[in-house]
Order: C-alpha cells, then sequence, then structure tokens
C-alpha cells in the first residue's frame, strides 16, 4: 500500500486523486490546496484529510506526493518533498526557469528519491504502441517525426498572461514527444509563431500558433505544428518516417461509427479536449510510477526529461526572439 498526498485540486488535481481511488493499492492521505473548498470537495470524496504542505510532508506514513498544483508552486514542492523523502510525481513543468530547474534536479539527486514528470502523452495507448513498433525495428531507422498538436480553443487571457507562453506551456509536451520518438536529442531548434487566433495574444507578448524545426546530431529532423484553435476539436496526431517504412497514430473519436451517402462520407468528430482524449494515458502514467516506487524499477519519465523539454522550449524562444536556429 503507497499513501500519497496530493498538492492541487483542481482540474488535473481531480484527475489524479480519482485514478488514486480507482487502484486498491493506493491509499489518499491529505490533500493541498490553496482553495479551501476545492480540498475539502476533493478530500470528502475520497476519504482523504484536508491538511498543509508541513503538516504533509512531515508524516512518516506518506510515501509519495502528487504535485498537480500551479505551475508556478511546482519547485518549491519538489525541494521540500525531496528533503523530507518522498517519492514526487510532479506534473509538467518542473518550473518556467531552467535555473530552478536545476536547483530542483540538484535537490532531488541529493535526497536520492524518484521522481516523475507528468508526460503523460507517452502512455497514451496508441502512442505507446507506436513507439513500441519504432523499437522493434519495423520502420527501421528514424529519418523524421511530425507531431500535430492542436487545441479546440483559446485559454482564457489572464492564463496566458502566467503560462510561461506557447513554447513553455503547450509545445512542451511535444518537445517530450519529439525526445522519445526520434531516440536522440535534438542539437538544433528553429521555431516560427504567430498570432493568427486572437491578436489580444501577441499584447501580452505570446503566440497562438507556432512551428518547429528539431534537428538531432545524426540528421534526424522532427516537425512540430501548434494551434491554439482547432474548431472540429482536439487535434493530436503521430507520424514517424523510417528507412523501411512509416508510423501513424491518429485522433480518437467518441465512436467508430461512418456514415456514407451519395453526398459524403462523415464520421466524429475528435474527442473535445485534454481531459477526454488522455483519460487513458492518465490512469497508465499513475501506475507507471506507483510499480516503479513500489518495485523499485527505473523511472520511464525522470526529472531529465522535464528539464530537456524546458531547454528545448527556452531555445524555441530565442529562435522565435531572433529568427536564428538556435544550437543546443
Amino acid at each position: 500500500m503507497l499513501t500519497f498526498a496530493q498538492f492541487g485540486a483542481g482540474r488535473i488535481g481531480q484527475i489524479h486523486a480519482a485514478n488514486l481511488a480507482s487502484t486498491g493499492a493506493i491509499a489518499l492521505r491529505y490533500v493541498i490546496d490553496v482553495n479551501a473548498a476545492a480540498a475539502a470537495q476533493l478530500a470528502a470524496k475520497h476519504g482523504a484529510q484536508v491538511t498543509d504542505v508541513k503538516t504533509a510532508l512531515a508524516d512518516p506514513a506518506v510515501d509519495a506526493v502528487i504535485i498537480a498544483s500551479s505551475t508556478d508552486t511546482h519547485a518549491e514542492l519538489i525541494i521540500a518533498a525531496a528533503k523530507a523523502g518522498k517519492a514526487i510525481f510532479c506534473e509538467k513543468p518542473i518550473d518556467l526557469s531552467l535555473k530552478r530547474v536545476d536547483q530542483c534536479l540538484a535537490a532531488v539527486k541529493k535526497a536520492k528519491v524518484p521522481m516523475f514528470v507528468g508526460f503523460n502523452r507517452r502512455f497514451d495507448p496508441s502512442f505507446a504502441a507506436l513507439h513500441a513498433r519504432i523499437a522493434a525495428g519495423q520502420i527501421g531507422a528514424v529519418e523524421q517525426v511530425i507531431i500535430s498538436s492542436r487545441d479546440p480553443g483559446l485559454p482564457p487571457i489572464s492564463y496566458l498572461k502566467v503560462s510561461g507562453g506557447q513554447f513553455r506551456d503547450m509545445t512542451i509536451h511535444d518537445f517530450d514527444m519529439a525526445r522519445w520518438l526520434l531516440g536522440e536529442e535534438p542539437v538544433e531548434v528553429f521555431a516560427y509563431g504567430s498570432c493568427l487566433v486572437d491578436p489580444a495574444v501577441g499584447k501580452i507578448g505570446d503566440t497562438d500558433s507556432a512551428m518547429v524545426l528539431l534537428k538531432t546530431a545524426s540528421g534526424k529532423l522532427a516537425h512540430i505544428n501548434n494551434s491554439r484553435r482547432a474548431s472540429y476539436g482536439y487535434d493530436q496526431r503521430l507520424e514517424v518516417h523510417g528507412a523501411k517504412g512509416r508510423l501513424m497514430a491518429g485522433n480518437r473519436t467518441a465512436t467508430t461509427v461512418e456514415l456514407a451517402t451519395d453526398a459524403s462520407v462523415s464520421a466524429d468528430k475528435p474527442l473535445f479536449f485534454f481531459l477526454e482524449r488522455y483519460a487513458d494515458a492518465y490512469r497508465a502514467e499513475l501506475a507507471a510510477f506507483v510499480d516503479c516506487v513500489v518495485n523499485k524499477k527505473p523511472l520511464p519519465v525522470t526529472a531529465h526529461d522535464g528539464r530537456m523539454a524546458i531547454v528545448l522550449a527556452e531555445a524555441a524562444v530565442k529562435s522565435l526572439k531572433t529568427g536564428r536556429p538556435v544550437r543546443i
């Protein structure tokens, strides 16, 4: 039995708490959130207690923590949890500052605790199967990776102001996927960004539409395209081209029913947003974390992976500002 303390009772926190509750080998002991009402509601739903950071981390019965609070709290909680000797599951990003990320990694290394970063897309059943087929050599050596990731709509401007920008907030998932699928670290980044959805995004210094190219030392290439607006739903697709062939993973829809008439052929639109699209992935990533902690296995996603995603995001920001490729 693993016992958890969870920081964050918002949208992601509710997903993780529900997934903890569905696993008999896990207990949620504490919920901590600045929103007392949200914390109380989530704790009551899953038989946990509401407390503060200090109390939760001082409790020897707590084996692990889930950090699903706002991004600006991640680093402080990671360092505190590491010092307390707790296994750490942290939502992306570790922090918006690479310097602060490195401070976190130093604390985790010193404490010798496992730390998992929540890049849930690696655990999507279709994406995971695609990756396994690459590893099995079905398409030979990887040459090109194409990642399409488009949100159904623009988040509130109030959120975007504190998000760290499109590359750190949205593309960060795709940077991780690109590294995972390429099998090599990118050494060069080139980024374009525009405001095509709402001019208000540009006024706060952000972009809502982006394309990024990555290149590895051996010449492998990855292309990432992002948009904050897809009128047809949450667009999440992968294509990997190799020496022997191609692998693709497409969108998920509510059903596979297709209507064909003499006028047209139609099917369901993609699932609306990440909560539905990656429900299986959220369950699988938590199960993987628990398995690794309990059985002392290497983590499939580490603090280093979280760091490298920020490295690539910062390079993309610099490329956008300078109009030039950026070496890593």
